[in-house]
């Protein structure tokens, strides 16, 4: 993950990982978010981060197109649609579960991009047609491209008190069928 290179330099310079694991083609997705440079203030207000359609950053992470929404469904129903993260000193440490998206078959999130908004997403909820694509959640902080890592990547450590995760990379897996 690294900041956009089209917001202002006053804005958080986020840095970091968002590791996703699925162990079979039926099995649920599982990502580990390990992000770094918001404000040290802990009164900020959450900031959301969504899977987006395109894996192009030649234009900063504004390249990166609109949510993946392969199922033409309102906000914030998108396979992708990770919901809002409180950034705590400075940083998010979350593991999540049983997320929708996947990377198997014909909706695979492989190649696409993860964003990081500069807002909370309203989740559906501000009564207008932003808030139904993109729950209105502002400028895009950072973004990276969804790809396969080698078993040998880095582990993530998680502070005390958090989801305990050894490993969480993406794998090559060979499918049978």
């Amino acid at each position: 993950m690294k900041p956009s290179s089209k917001i202002d330099a006053d804005k958080p310079q986020v840095t970091g990982q968002v590791l996703f694991r699925q162990s079979y083609s039926y099995g649920r997705l599982e990502a580990l978010f390990y992000l770094d440079g918001f404000p040290l203030d802990n009164n900020q207000s959450s900031r959301a981060i969504h899977i987006h359609e395109l894996g192009d950053l030649s234009n900063g992470c504004d390249s990166t197109g609109g949510h993946y929404n392969p199922f033409r469904v309102n906000h914030p129903r998108h396979p992708g649609d990770f919901g809002n993260f409180l950034p705590k000193e400075g940083k998010i440490r979350k593991y999540k579960t049983n997320l929708f998206a996947t990377v198997f078959g014909p909706y695979s999130i492989m190649g696409r991009s993860v964003v990081i908004h500069e807002q909370e997403d309203d989740m559906g909820k501000g009564n207008n047609k932003a808030s139904l694509e993109n729950g209105n959640a502002g400028k895009r902080l950072a973004c990276c491209v969804i790809g396969i890592s080698n078993k040998n990547f880095p582990k993530c450590q998680l502070q005390p008190g958090q989801h305990k995760v050894t490993q969480a990379v993406l794998l090559p897996t060979k499918i049978y069928g």
